[in-house]
């Protein structure tokens, strides 16, 4: 079998290896990589169904990581996992005949980030095993991505992070995961603005090519293919399960604000897994379902609310769909991303969207949909998990909505919606631990000089 190569969605880098794409993150034209070619999952299908969670994502992994020697794989990958509090890492819950939830919260970060950052930081150790070389990683964080990243790569030899959020725009205890570890390689930097300020920075550093080759810059964000496939798993695993009960074609209802965890679905899809659709759920920042209910993406301001992981106007996986949506043409996708960067903005109409559903929640209704899940089923979900919660099913399709984060990490929320004030022995411990974080202007040449300095 070729070797799996990733190819720039705009088309001007070089063809890259699967380590070579993990270890660049951004590609040097400032595309997004993306497999050549998707493999056919068909053949596999029937003997997958008989593994459990870990030896699934390895032997969907090693289609992708065929240059990572397969026991090194299996071990990374096992590792990995074991960081996990539930023996099916995502396991599904079924709350009635025709819906579920899949809990993708039971990480040490208690966010489906963790699926893709545990691992990512064991693929990047093993790079700076062997080439000597360390590494400096970057990311920008609307909450749950900065915690999950910082978490996968605590105290890791050779591997220094620094996250950007937005200063008192995420929540408290998203805070404390960041910026409470005491590791002396982990520098959390808290700016003025939005996610969309941070992420802006961030890709223009990625953007200054000496720079990056001088600090070994590298990307955490879902910009980062690994973190992509890493997901596309939990969906597979989940349609495994629901094969297995002889439930036929399923909804994937998806939280989502960067569009990487319902990309990862979609992206399955196509590789011939059937009984798969999605929704795109939104909050009051609903970009993603203006465009996928009107074909327009055009970006508005953004509102802090109540599920604050998705208060985004500029979702960065979205480059990796608008290449598939446009059927491999790059230069079509670097005069879109001109467009779109321009504040142009960008109008689609491809009839593959029809394939995806959207919807969106504001804050009185995060709080009302909570309050009925509670009613309804027993079931305590977070603000983000609410807003899948509120999509309507279609008929004679059963629903399966993504548990993307523990309601213990938004207690505030939960307990305004009703009563109760959900808890985790590991935000708890938290209390006790000082913050530190640094404080820096929206800025990329201040952001520059601070990590030149400390990396």
């Amino acid at each position: 079998m070729a070797s799996m190569r990733y190819v720039s969605t705009r088309g001007l880098a070089p063809v890259v290896s699967f380590s070579e794409a993990v270890t660049l993150g951004l590609a040097p034209d400032g595309g997004l990589f993306v497999p050549a070619e998707l493999p056919d999952l068909r053949p596999h299908l029937a003997a997958w169904g008989k593994l459990g969670y870990d030896d699934l994502a390895f032997e969907f992994l090693r289609l992708f990581a065929d240059d990572v020697p397969t026991e090194e794989l299996r071990g990374m990958v096992r590792a990995a996992y074991t960081t996990f509090d539930h023996a099916d890492r995502a396991p599904l819950v079924r709350l009635s005949d025709d819906l579920a939830v899949l809990e993708l919260f039971h990480g040490p970060t208690l966010a489906f980030k963790d699926f893709a950052l545990q691992l990512l930081g064991r693929l990047y150790e093993r790079q700076v095993r062997l080439t000597g070389r360390p590494i400096t990683v970057l990311g920008a964080t609307s909450g749950d991505t900065g915690s999950a990243a910082i978490h996968g790569l605590l105290g890791r030899p050779g591997v220094r992070i620094f996250i950007l959020y937005p200063n008192g725009r995420v929540a408290p205890l998203q805070e404390r995961q960041m910026a409470c570890t005491g590791a002396d390689n982990v520098f959390p930097i808290a700016i003025p603005g939005s996610f969309d300020d941070a992420q802006k920075i961030v890709k223009d550093l990625f953007g200054d090519r000496g720079f990056v080759a001088d600090v070994g810059l590298s990307a955490i964000n879902s910009i980062n293919l690994a973190r992509v496939l890493a997901q596309c798993v939990y969906y597979l695993w989940a349609r495994l399960r629901l094969d297995e009960a002889g439930q036929g074609e399923t909804e994937f209802v998806v939280p989502t604000g960067n569009f990487g965890n319902v990309l990862a679905g979609w992206m399955l899809s196509r590789m011939q897994v059937p009984g798969l659709r999605f929704c795109v759920a939104t909050n009051r920042n609903d970009i993603l379902h203006r465009f996928f209910s009107t074909g327009d993406y055009s970006a508005g301001s953004v509102e802090p609310s109540l599920a604050p992981s998705m208060d985004i106007q500029a979702a960065s996986n979205f480059e990796r769909y608008v290449w598939f949506l446009e059927n491999g043409d790059s230069a079509r996708v670097r005069a879109v991303m001109a467009d779109v960067a321009a504040g142009r903005g960008y109008v689609s109409h491809s009839p593959a969207l029809g394939s995806v559903r959207s919807a969106r929640l504001d804050d009185e209704g995060i709080r009302a949909v909570i309050a009925r899940v509670y009613a309804d089923y027993g079931y305590v979900a977070d603000p983000h998990t609410a807003c899948g919660f509120a999509v309507e099913p279609l008929s004679g399709v059963s629903q399966v909505v993504l548990a993307t984060a523990s309601p213990a990490k938004f207690p505030d929320t939960v307990r305004a919606a009703i009563g109760l004030d959900p808890r985790h022995p590991s935000l708890d411990a938290l209390a006790d631990h000082p913050i530190v974080r640094h404080e820096l202007a929206a800025d990329a040449s201040v952001v520059r000089d601070f990590v030149r300095r400390h990396a």
